[in-house]
């Protein structure tokens, strides 16, 4: 299983560990059957429908697949894992 809370510690960024993260999601995609572009469609359609509630800050924001176990089944299944970072909730008082 992917440890992906790595990804959001504070562990340096050299060009070995962004690569070997790199590698990482290539490889989560080829397991999920889930095309850069895919990810990328699903990535703003999730961020037009936030930002109808909220102003999304773009520094420090992260969609990517990975692979968990299942509670049921103990088989792997899909995660989206997501992080975005919120400014302000907007006030959508009627």
């Amino acid at each position: 299983m992917f440890d992906f809370l790595k990804a959001f510690s504070n562990e340096s960024k050299t060009s070995k560990n962004v690569a070997k993260e790199r590698l990482k999601l290539v490889l989560v995609h080829d397991r999920v059957d889930c095309s850069p572009q895919l990810l990328d469609m699903i990535k703003n359609d999730i961020l037009k429908v936030i930002a109808n509630y909220a102003e999304i800050e773009e520094d420090g924001l992260e969609i990517k697949m990975s692979k968990t176990r299942g509670e049921q089944e103990d088989m792997p299944v899909s995660a989206l894992v997501a992080n975005i970072p919120l400014r302000h909730i907007k006030d959508r008082s009627m």
